[in-house]
């Protein structure tokens, strides 16, 4: 078997003793194993209700994204305050954990505390995306560096509001499209993440 501790690289393992306690494993040698994308992507992703935002963290995950920053958005139907909002950061947490297990990954991408959009401060010099239906340019248009930060923000049900769009335009966010039809919340971020890396990263 194989473990990893979320940090890089993975173990080889087997398991030595089971109970109801818990499993005594004994490992094995270090494999330095790298599986992260060469882009360094960065979800802002508008809250979503039930199970959609477990779905869309999910898959970004397995599509190779770096960090998840969850945000309060005007449309979001769920609003988190206090230790409502801790458990759910925690609870994504762990989804994107399990994810890294199924698809691989040794390396487990942050969820951070959810925050309302005028909080958020994207990374310095990262190339930063906003995903629009009615973007500006196709997601192929934009020049991408290997080895780069991006920054995509999708919206939540019926997408961010105009006022919130302006608050992305203000602070540098490109309008792009991903093509000619509408995509729902749990499919957008997932969607552009998959497309970055099949023209600029893993591929």
């Amino acid at each position: 078997m194989i473990l990893f501790n979320g940090a890089g690289g993975e173990y080889s393992a087997r398991i030595v003793h089971t109970s109801r306690d818990g499993v005594t494993v004994e490992i094995g040698d270090f494999n330095p194993a790298e599986k992260e994308s060469p882009l360094a992507i960065t979800l802002v992703q508008g809250i979503s209700a039930g199970d959609r935002m477990d779905l869309t963290i999910q898959k970004a995950v397995e599509l190779g994204v770096g960090a998840i920053q969850p945000i309060l958005a005007e449309r979001s139907v769920v609003r988190l305050k206090g230790e409502r909002g801790d458990s759910r950061r925690e609870h994504w947490q762990r989804v994107a954990a399990a994810a890294c297990e199924q698809c691989g990954r040794n390396r487990v991408p942050i969820v951070s505390t959810a925050l309302a959009l005028d909080q958020f401060r994207p990374p310095e010099g990262a190339l930063k995306l906003l995903l629009s239906p009615n973007g500006n340019a196709a997601l192929r248009a934009v020049d991408v560096s290997i080895g780069s930060a991006v920054v995509v923000a999708a919206g939540p049900e019926s997408g961010f509001s105009p006022n919130e769009e302006g608050l992305f335009l203000a602070a540098g966010f490109l309008s792009v499209r991903l093509g000619p039809r509408v995509l729902r919340t749990e499919t957008a971020g997932p969607a552009a993440i998959a497309a970055l890396n099949a023209l600029y990263g893993d591929g």
